[in-house]
């Protein structure tokens, strides 16, 4: 029996492979493409991006984790069944818990890696991007005075420089409309940004400053400060936030961290988050096999296991995002958030322990029968009687 445990082992771990890597991959692109203007707006290198792109790939795994096990489980077992695997080991006498057992500890598994990397990696990783993130847009202050260029720094700020002269920046243009009562648009034959980046000063220029009337003023200057402090400040410093912080710190976050003050609400739905999605690749490994995981006839009218068991997934997280979305503004779905997974699985155990098949209705039954003879008839080019 060991043989045969291994086999199944191996074979819904190759087609969790299978399912994990391209849907991995997908996210994964997906959500590094989100971060390309980190090149294209605050001019950093290729190699920062692909930097940023590996920091953001744990942040994916926990999501595609339980989905890849799922679908791996209802595959491989589908497929057995198909091949009338699951009929002869059914037949020689062999129990449930040989086709459970190898399964249920590849589920725990994985359930294991998912709170590693949930609660320690990617916290962790979720600090550096931020912190790359602050740092690019605090060196955008210094690659904007790059001769013949024109660059956003910020919400409505905009900034052109014509040429350079060693440290002296000639030709200046800024572009200032972040205040919505009133535009400033200065010129300048030269300027500097001083030693600390917190003032760009300009020389021999003038601001032009327009009001929501219409009305515009202008003053020529020989020497003008346009402040930079309160920009340099806000971009250099990462602000982090419950989803950044590590698991440690959620069980005791600090009394002074200014955004747990704001929220502190956020903190705890985020803490009972990761208590709980962690056991997600477990709950859908015994979604999987409440759908999969016994011998069915090739006649029998039901939809494809990995169908029926996506629904159920996806219901299933559905109804966990909803909950963990409320807790971060009541407190009255935290317990929520542990009775959908509770109920869940004693739902999936008492399934399995009935040792019961998992049927459609009669009614949804005979509706799929006949339409499944129908789409047949029309295939074959036979008329179906009505």
């Amino acid at each position: 029996m060991r043989i045969l445990e291994t086999y199944i082992l191996r074979r819904v771990f190759q087609m969790f492979l299978t399912a994990l890597m391209p849907v991995l991959g997908i996210i994964w692109t997906t959500q590094a493409l989100q971060r390309v203007n980190l090149v294209t707006d605050t001019g950093q290198s290729i190699g920062a991006f692909l930097t940023l792109a590996t920091l953001i790939l744990p942040t994916v795994i926990p999501l595609v984790l339980p989905f890849a096990i799922v679908i791996g489980i209802t595959q491989t077992l589908g497929t057995m069944n198909n091949d009338s695997e699951l009929t002869v080991i059914e037949a020689a006498g062999g129990r449930r818990s040989l086709i459970l057992r190898p399964i249920l500890w590849l589920a725990v598994a994985v359930s294991a890696l998912s709170f590693a990397v949930d609660n320690y990696v990617e916290p962790m990783v979720r600090q550096q991007v931020r912190q790359m993130i602050a740092t690019a847009n605090a060196d955008l202050i210094s690659t904007v005075v790059q001769e013949n260029t024109f660059r956003r720094i910020a919400d409505d700020l905009y900034i052109q420089i014509g040429g350079r002269r060693g440290g002296v920046l000639t030709e200046i243009f800024v572009a200032d409309s972040r205040d919505p009562n009133v535009e400033f648009i200065y010129y300048a034959r030269e300027g500097a940004i001083d030693e600390n980046s917190s003032a760009l000063v300009m020389k021999d220029g003038e601001v032009h400053r327009k009001l929501p009337d219409g009305g515009v003023s202008i003053i020529k200057f020989d020497s003008y400060a346009f402040d930079l402090t309160e920009l340099t400040q806000k971009t250099g410093t990462a602000t982090l936030r419950a989803q950044d912080r590590d698991l440690a710190y959620l069980l005791h976050p600090d009394p002074e961290d200014s955004n747990y003050q704001k929220r502190p609400q956020t903190y705890t739905a985020e803490l009972h988050r990761r208590l709980t999605e962690w056991s997600y690749p477990l709950i859908f490994a015994l979604i999987g096999l409440v759908v999969a995981s016994d011998a069915r006839s090739h006649r029998e009218a039901r939809l494809h296991p990995t169908g029926s068991a996506l629904i159920f997934a996806f219901l299933f997280r559905w109804m966990t995002f909803y909950a963990a979305n409320g807790a971060e503004d009541s407190q009255i779905f935290v317990p929520l958030m542990y009775l959908i997974p509770i109920v869940t699985t004693a739902l999936c155990v008492i399934q399995l322990r009935s040792n019961k098949r998992l049927t459609m209705p009669k009614t949804v039954s005979g509706m799929a029968s006949e339409t499944i003879t129908r789409v047949r008839g029309l295939l074959g080019g036979k008329q179906v009687p009505r």
